[in-house]
């Protein structure tokens, strides 16, 4: 498998439903996650990698997914502060009304911002430690459990006291692993 056609592929043969899981959580829309999918797709085969294997693009892709997401997310936010120098204001329904939310863990989730939500999603459900997701973003590991600690506290004010997947423990106890870390 040199070829990186063929990478692709299998990666998209194989991986494509839990990259558009993957997406899905960090963003929270379906059409959304499938365009970060693509764009993602097209950061990590656009330029040639010598001895790229599916799981080495795999972790390319996810990596890219959280960076496109994160940027476009800014480019957002410096078109609304300029955006009402070209035309102006709307008063209509709410762009967003439409959107469904699938749980209340999405929906929580939406109401984080892009950092805080990037690093809960990787760090509670691709399992990455506060150093690996600074590496990741490109943030100080400090920038990162501070993100971590206000999207938990934002987390828990939405759906209650959090716990981890053996049930035996609380967010206070993921709070102080992830400042420990």
């Amino acid at each position: 498998m040199s070829d990186w056609r063929d990478v692709m592929a299998q990666l998209v043969r194989d991986r494509e439903r839990a990259l558009l899981g993957y997406a899905y959580l960090v963003c929270g829309d379906r059409v959304v996650a499938q365009d970060l999918v693509q764009d993602a797709l097209v950061r990590t085969f656009s330029r040639p990698r010598p001895g790229l294997t599916s799981l080495k693009a795999e972790a390319y892709v996810r990596r890219a997914i959280t960076t496109v997401y994160v940027d476009g997310y800014r480019r957002e936010q410096r078109w609304r502060r300029v955006s009402h120098l070209f035309r102006p204001a709307e008063s209509g329904p709410d762009p967003l009304a439409g959107v469904e939310a699938g749980a209340d863990v999405i929906e929580a989730l939406s109401t984080l911002t892009p950092r805080e939500r990037a690093c809960v999603v990787l760090r509670y459900f691709d399992d990455l430690t506060v150093p690996a997701i600074a590496q990741h973003l490109g943030l100080a590991p400090g920038s990162v459990k501070r993100y971590l600690h206000d999207g938990l506290g934002r987390l828990e004010l939405l759906l209650g006291p959090v716990e981890d997947a053996r049930g035996d423990e609380t967010a206070d106890v993921m709070r102080r692993q992830t400042k420990g870390d």
